[in-house]
């Protein structure tokens, strides 16, 4: 089965990126493995407070993916997967494709400030002939109509 791998984090373009990825899938009988990434930054403290914070984490990745998971199981009838992990977020991704060998594209969501840099999109274009999965861009000012009509 081919597998949709999107990025969960708070932007808008996410939402798009999300919506694409439900829709190819359920058109495609795929799936979608949402990926959401603790900074490491967010968790370097002594032992017993690194623990807390990886738990705070984990709760609030958790509560955002169900609002996800909700609409894809009621709309385009998929079951997301969640993957959590620590570190950056490009380095994840790329450990990711690597390790679960069904995927089959990276969905990426743009944002529509031009003046705004994309550190993952920038990582994974260093090398991309070495990617063994097709990138979708999808930008974050496209019409929820507009989504459906090119999936």
């Amino acid at each position: 089965m081919r597998k949709f791998l999107v990025l969960l984090d708070d932007s808008r373009e996410c939402l798009n990126a999300m919506r694409f990825a439900a829709m190819r899938a359920a058109k495609s009988q795929g799936a979608v493995v949402i990926l959401s990434v603790i900074p490491t930054e967010e968790i370097q403290h002594g032992f017993g407070v690194a623990d807390v914070m990886r738990a705070e984490a984990r709760e609030r990745i958790e509560a955002h993916f169900e609002v996800f998971a909700k609409w894809m199981r009621s709309r385009p009838k998929i079951e997301p997967e969640l993957v959590i992990r620590e570190g950056d977020t490009a380095e994840a991704l790329l450990a990711q494709i690597t390790e679960d060998g069904e995927i089959g594209v990276v969905v990426l969501g743009l944002s529509a400030d031009k003046s705004s840099t994309n550190p993952v999109l920038t990582r994974l274009m260093r090398d991309p002939a070495s990617l063994p999965c097709a990138i979708t861009l999808v930008p974050g000012d496209l019409s929820k109509d507009r989504l459906e009509a090119i999936t």
